[in-house]
């Protein structure tokens, strides 16, 4: 058995003075004033004198070691014990060889793969109680504005592609009102050509609206037009007015 202890660090390693006391005075006012949080780099001690962490490095592994407390990027803070590990220095040993493989630095990611996501692996794996929630607050505000940013534009990629659906029928549609009203223009032996009737525009439209379907091609549309057209001729031929135009027509 062995003590697992947490060291963390104010990260002041920004290059810039002003900076870097900006975030002491936030890690100060939100974790020393109200306990929320802050800014802050982590590395976990055990068997031996040494704090293991992880970091951005181009190639290779991000996983490295240096005395406990010792880091120079940063400003030391406090360490915390987090219990006592029932691993071997052997299995400890291993355990970070098989972290060092799967932690490269070209991973690094501040927000969702930082020294911090590492450190509460690390503890998990040595049996041990993971990081305070205030170690990497930030961070997880941070995954979860992404993951809200995310599934809104998601949100906006449906609607966006249901809006162009509905535009193109609801264009078909228009189209097919615009092509009778121009056809009405000309003479009545040609105003059924090239534009569906207008009971048969009615009863398209109706259908759009209640079920939400839509001629699956132009040639459904057109043998719908003829059948709509024949059943006008029809019940025009039946008519009296229709009766004597014919007969006037045969004389």
């Amino acid at each position: 058995m062995a003590e697992v202890k947490l060291h963390i660090y104010d990260v002041t390693n920004s290059g810039s003075e002003k900076t870097n006391n900006t975030i002491l005075q936030i890690n100060k006012i939100f974790k020393d004033g109200i306990g929320l949080g802050g800014i802050f780099h982590s590395a976990v001690q055990v068997y031996g004198e040494d704090e293991w962490s992880f970091g951005f490095c181009e190639q290779g592994t991000g996983v490295f070691s240096c005395p406990s407390g010792k880091n120079p990027m940063y400003t030391y803070r406090e360490s915390i014990v987090l219990g006592t590990t029932n691993c071997t220095n052997l299995k400890a040993n291993q355990i970070l060889r098989e972290l060092s493989r799967e932690w490269p630095g070209n991973s690094y990611d501040l927000l969702s793969k930082n020294c911090n996501h590492f450190c509460d692996v690390f503890c998990e794996r040595l049996g041990v109680p993971k990081l305070p929630g205030w170690v990497n607050r930030f961070a997880h505000a941070g995954d979860t504005a992404m993951e809200v940013a995310g599934n809104t534009a998601l949100r906006f990629r449906q609607a966006k592609t249901e809006i162009v659906q509905v535009s193109k029928v609801a264009y078909r549609f228009l189209l097919g009102v615009t092509n009778n009203v121009g056809a009405s223009t000309e003479p009545s032996g040609n105003s059924n050509r090239g534009s569906a009737s207008p009971r048969f525009q009615g009863a398209w439209f109706k259908n759009l609206i209640t079920s939400g379907a839509r001629p699956s091609s132009s040639s459904a549309i057109e043998n719908q037009e003829e059948d709509a057209l024949r059943q006008n001729q029809l019940s025009d031929a039946s008519s009296p007015l229709r009766q004597n135009s014919q007969s006037r027509h045969d004389i």
